[in-house]
């Protein structure tokens, strides 16, 4: 009786809240065959509406019905990123900075990943020691100090709300590797486990001497894949006993427990067989801060695994959920316009979300005229492109699909339902801290689509366009 009355009078102060709010809709959209871009495009007003019909499309949002915390969206200062960045001049430098991480020029990033060691978007291999260093005396970041590490620290600058930044290794220096090779797979030898737990340690510290927070690291970028650039192979037991008895405690007895550990950081295919070998274990559910995730189980052309988010946020609930890394990958100049680009990212966004992701971080933040520089030729889209010959930056429509998340929703929103009544809509919403709520439908159909976005009784009538994004906001 209690738990009814208690959701009784949340649904009576959710009716009533609603009622006293503004009652105007602001529209933001981008649209194929048109010249939106982030663009207001609709001031709407909602009225007295009950039951819409069936042959109506609606779109159903309930702010009563919580779920999970939005962390926020970003994408990775790579060394690419960072070399491609600066050579620009001073003036596109900032046009870049204020797009990316403006909330009120630009979409408001708050995320950034970054490499420990060299990875394939680098222009050449490295680490930060030298050959067959077990104590780490060598240790110095004096690499990262060119391109990387300003590059970070002027986009923390730059952006409204100071990054979240997270480090990824692709592979740990190749003496410490049975296959000798920082390439290639391998497995990092058991001998070093405590050693390369103090890697990790090193990094933090001296990032932070250089004036970069290191929030948190994920242990091994897609350690079920051996590529041809740099990789390291980890079973889900092998990355469960490093983390509970090498780097976890490592960060104990460092003084760094505040620091997050991201398991996984691969697709979402194998997700769910890897958080039940973690998380079964307490030790590792006291030192892993929750479960990273891509998207290229699709890669060959098959459908994405978005249930596998769901099976996984269902049976582990306390444990968070970060996308770590997607791109649209072999690069072409000729597809820098390709709509497809920036609905990949959308569908996988609002897919993901619903889904209780809580946070979406994006590849390389910037890339040149040749999707690179990449030392193994493994090239790739980013949203944003330089042409480093003309200076001039060349923004992909993803860049506008991803901030018709990222301007609008700010960390500590709350999820909410949002709900459409045909297939052709696709949508997911968000309560801000402020109160406003945020509400993102995707039409990826030819036809324009009307629909009434209905809350509590009311509807304000507003259309999709064919191949549009919208973001609505009240």
């Amino acid at each position: 009786m209690k738990k009814i009355l208690l959701f009784f009078c949340a649904t009576i102060l959710a009716s009533a809240s609603f009622a006293q709010m503004k009652t105007t809709v602001d529209v933001y959209t981008t649209a194929d065959s048109t010249k939106y871009r982030l663009s207001k495009t609709a001031t709407l007003n909602f009225s007295e509406k009950g039951q819409p019909f069936e042959n109506e499309i609606t779109v159903f949002v309930d702010p009563s019905k919580t779920f999970q915390t939005y962390m926020g969206i970003g994408g990775a200062i790579t060394d690419a990123a960072a070399e491609t960045f600066y050579k620009l001049p001073e003036n596109k430098r900032k046009e870049l900075l204020n797009a990316y991480y403006s909330s009120t020029n630009g979409i408001g990033y708050t995320i950034a990943r970054t490499n420990i060691n060299s990875c394939d978007f680098s222009s050449d291999m490295y680490t930060y020691v030298i050959e067959n260093d077990k104590s780490l005396n060598s240790f110095s970041i004096e690499h990262d100090k060119k391109y990387k590490i300003p590059f970070l620290k002027e986009a923390n600058t730059a952006a409204s709300n100071k990054l979240t930044i997270f480090a990824s290794p692709w592979s740990p220096p190749s003496w410490m590797k049975d296959n000798n090779d920082m390439l290639h797979g391998g497995k990092l030898k058991k001998e070093f486990y405590p050693t390369w737990a103090d890697y990790f340690i090193k990094f933090i510290e001296s990032y932070e001497k250089e004036g970069v927070n290191i929030w948190g690291v994920s242990i091994q970028n897609e350690p079920m894949a051996t590529q041809r650039w740099e990789s390291c192979l980890y079973t889900a037991e092998e990355e469960k006993d490093f983390l509970k008895n090498n780097l976890g405690p490592s960060f104990e007895k460092a003084g760094l427990s505040n620091k997050k550990i991201i398991v996984w950081d691969h697709n979402r295919d194998l997700m769910y067989q890897r958080a039940q070998t973690y998380f079964s274990d307490p030790l590792v559910a006291k030192y892993a801060w929750g479960m990273g995730f891509h998207w290229y189980e699709d890669w060959s052309g098959g459908t994405p695994m978005y249930d596998n988010v769901k099976r996984v946020h269902e049976s582990f609930p306390n444990e968070h959920l970060l996308f770590t890394e997607g791109c649209a990958e072999s690069f072409n100049a000729s597809r820098y316009y390709a709509w497809v680009l920036g609905e990949k990212y959308a569908k996988s966004m609002i897919n993901d979300f619903n889904n209780g992701m809580e946070g979406f971080t994006d590849w390389n933040v910037l890339l040149d005229e040749t999707g690179g520089p990449n030392h193994v030729g493994n090239f790739c889209f980013a949203p944003v492109h330089a042409d480093t010959r003309t200076s001039e930056l060349i923004y992909t429509n993803a860049y506008y699909y991803i901030g018709h998340f990222s301007k609008f929703i700010k960390p500590g929103a709350k999820r909410i339902i949002s709900s459409a009544s045909r297939s052709q809509l696709m949508t997911t919403a968000f309560k801000n801290p402020d109160g406003k709520v945020v509400v993102i439908v995707m039409n990826q159909s030819d036809k324009t689509a009307s629909y009434n976005l209905w809350v509590n009784g009311k509807a304000a009538v507003t259309e999709a366009l064919p191949h549009s994004i919208s973001t609505l906001i009240f």
